[in-house]
């Protein structure tokens, strides 16, 4: 009786243990069943936090000719309107941005009534591009912008929708008289000036294409050897010669290195802005010199010139030039002579103007060829003798007369 009773109430036992253990997990699996409001706030907890003013990144899901619709993230997609892009009006949004494509964008209206969140590329750019100036300004960050207008004083560029003003005198090294050659042409820069507050954007290129040309020379320099034939453009004349740009420096010719003829001003041969082709007669690479020739050695009037000229002959010529000793005439092959003051008549004048003048055609007698020294002496006066001297001999040769005096005289005293 009594192993019954001990045997029923350990039954009772084990019962109410296994009864309270089952109590236990059925309130566990109460307390860990979500509620709605557990899966609002985690399907929240997945999508980011906005506001207006926020910029944000996205990838383009799909683009029209009015929008481009973008996933932000958020519990809505982004739309992006047309206007709210920069762009050239005949450029459509189907070539400029694709689908997948990463963009940044500024939140301009979380509900726009139909659901989705406003975006604004442009003022998003506008707000990353001042943060780039003010950065570009404070590193010397070179920029490439694209000239829009001339104004007074220099060429408004725009830099993703931002003014920034160039200066005339920053455009360039050199002068430049026509800034509307720059307008449409993209151009790298540096920012030197700036105040966001102001909206104030001052850039220059001249800085920029200084440190090109500098780099230029230098290589120019390096390379460069006498007898090297080069191209440039002529960039200033003065009374002793024209100054060619031939890429990053400007080399000098001199005067007499301009022609083989004689020359009074660089401007008979060259003008400014004219391409040519010139040839190193001196490198002096310490004081970065370089010295110019623009005259080429296969036209120098004195190659071969015994086979030209003869002593003893008789030339045509030109004067160019009357000095106190002299005049100096330029014979048709391009070489000049002097005929010395007492060699122009056979009398005795004071000063060579009193029987030529400069561009006076006249007859002269080679004396002396100099081929060293380059020297040619010639004379007026023997020619004028010589010339005499045949006339005179062809009525002395009675082999070409075919009428005696005699048949003269008989002949006019027969009119008689």
């Amino acid at each position: 009786m009594d192993e019954k009773v001990t045997n029923q109430s350990q039954a009772e036992n084990v019962e109410a243990v296994e009864n309270e253990e089952v109590k236990e997990i059925k309130e566990e699996v109460v307390d860990n069943t979500p509620s709605m409001e557990d899966y609002a706030e985690e399907i929240e907890s997945t999508f980011i936090k906005l506001s207006e003013g926020d910029i944000v990144e996205g990838k383009i899901l799909s683009v029209t000719d009015t929008e481009i619709l973008v996933n932000i993230g958020y519990i809505s997609d982004g739309i992006i309107p047309a206007e709210e892009i920069l762009r050239d009006s005949d450029v459509s949004l189907k070539e400029l941005y694709k689908p997948d494509e990463i963009i940044k964008a500024k939140v301009t209206d979380l509900h726009d009534g139909e659901g989705n969140v406003l975006l604004s590329i442009k003022k998003a750019e506008q707000i990353i591009v001042w943060d780039e100036l003010k950065d570009a300004f404070e590193k010397g960050t070179i920029l490439h912008v694209v000239a829009k207008e001339v104004v007074k004083g220099g060429i408004v560029c725009n830099i993703k929708g931002i003014r920034a003003f160039m200066p005339a005198s920053r455009v360039s090294v050199n002068y430049v008289e026509n800034l509307n050659e720059f307008i449409g042409k993209e151009m790298t820069v540096n920012v030197i000036d700036f105040d966001a507050e102001k909206n104030k954007v001052v850039i220059s290129r001249k800085e920029i294409e200084k440190e090109e040309l500098e780099k230029k020379k230098q290589e120019l320099l390096k390379n460069i050897n006498k007898n090297d034939r080069l191209t440039g453009v002529v960039k200033r004349l003065t009374n002793f010669g024209a100054f060619v740009d031939i890429g990053g420096i400007d080399g000098l010719v001199h005067i007499n290195d301009l022609s083989w003829k004689r020359v009074k001003h660089p401007s008979e041969v060259v003008n400014v802005g004219d391409n040519v082709e010139v040839y190193v007669l001196e490198v002096n690479k310490e004081k970065e010199r370089i010295s110019l020739g623009l005259k080429n050695v296969n036209d120098d009037p004195w190659l071969n010139v015994k086979e030209k000229y003869i002593e003893g002959n008789v030339y045509e010529g030109t004067v160019v030039r009357l000095l106190s000793f002299g005049a100096f005439v330029m014979l048709e092959g391009g070489i000049e002579g002097l005929v010395h003051i007492s060699e122009i008549a056979d009398k005795r004048i004071e000063k060579p103007e009193d029987v030529l003048e400069i561009g006076d055609k006249v007859t002269v007698k080679l004396l002396a060829l100099d081929e060293d020294n380059k020297k040619i002496k010639l004379s007026i006066k023997e020619a004028k003798d010589d010339v005499n001297k045949e006339e005179l001999n062809k009525y002395n040769d009675d082999s070409d007369i075919s009428t005696s005096l005699k048949d003269v005289f008989k002949d006019l005293m027969d009119k008689f």
